[in-house]
């Protein structure tokens, strides 16, 4: 028997393998114009539209004065009225008097029916001092439905020499509690130690046959849930405790910090522990307040 039979054929250097194989490999691989249009369409819109969300939604972008003022009074876009109060905060910071043009709108937006614009509002509004009708709206603002809202207010307040959203300010430092607006079954939640936005989803509760979404009021951190995944919960019980965010924390140190009191010592000194998510920053700050706190009590 010839053992060359089981052998593989090679081609001769002459012949070419495969002939019909690379014809058809060929005519796959070649893309026609639509296509090409297509894949080039495709590619561009994966990098210009992050782009084009970014550009709309970054604050840091600088507005002409013209579009501030545009911006101020646009009601269907929440989002150009927080871009506008943050240029014209900037600008306030820096000491522009040019921006005194918009403040008469500053009052006016503090009754705004968007949590996030109220909350901005507040922060702009603390960064002239001298205003009366700044003065007037934060204090009113002290009675906000929104916590953040109540202690940006606050915080502001003291730049005014004002310390009577103190309560408000100790509020920031307090953990947010989470809770069972019906009886239900908890069918959803997130992971514990999680980092969470202001509105954050927390769980998801399964009640008469309707799913309620459970949201932090508050960016930071779940701590904890108090009940599991899949167990039934009664009206107004805790379902979990976020953790506020660390830049909340440390501007509630600092103003505790100027206008804090004895009764203020028990939210202070948490802080004052090395946490693993705690920066040094944190806990050094809340050291300062507590003796600053107790020189004044002297």
């Amino acid at each position: 028997m010839d053992d060359n039979l089981n052998m593989p054929v090679q081609p001769s250097m002459g012949e070419k393998s495969w002939p019909a194989d690379s014809a058809e490999t060929t005519k796959h691989r070649r893309m026609s114009t639509r296509q090409r249009l297509l894949f080039f369409l495709t590619a561009w819109l994966i990098v210009v539209m992050p782009f084009l969300f970014w550009w709309n939604t970054w604050f840091g972008r600088q507005l002409s004065n013209q579009q501030i003022a545009e911006y101020l009074g646009d009601e269907k876009h929440p989002r150009h009225i927080q871009h506008a109060l943050v240029q014209i905060g900037d600008r306030m910071a820096r000491r522009d008097a040019s921006v005194s043009r918009w403040y008469a709108e500053l009052p006016r937006l503090s009754a705004h029916p968007v949590e996030e614009v109220r909350n901005t509002d507040a922060w702009v509004m603390g960064q002239d001092s001298s205003v009366a009708s700044f003065h007037d709206a934060l204090l009113k603002m002290l009675n906000d439905p929104s916590v953040t809202v109540r202690g940006n207010a606050a915080l502001s307040l003291v730049r005014f020499g004002d310390a009577s959203g103190r309560p408000q300010i100790v509020a920031l430092l307090e953990p947010a509690k989470i809770v069972a607006r019906d009886p239900g079954r908890i069918v959803d939640t997130a992971r514990v130690g999680a980092a969470i936005h202001q509105g954050g989803l927390v769980a998801k509760l399964e009640a008469a046959g309707q799913t309620q979404e459970l949201r932090s009021p508050i960016g930071g951190r779940i701590r904890w849930f108090s009940v599991m995944n899949g167990e039934s919960v009664t009206a107004g019980a805790e379902v979990a405790t976020v953790d506020p965010d660390t830049e909340q924390v440390w501007e509630a140190l600092r103003a505790l910090y100027l206008v804090g009191q004895r009764d203020d010592l028990p939210a202070i000194q948490p802080y004052e522990r090395s946490l693993p998510d705690t920066p040094e920053r944190i806990r050094q700050q809340a050291v300062l307040a507590e003796k600053a706190i107790r020189e004044r009590a002297k």
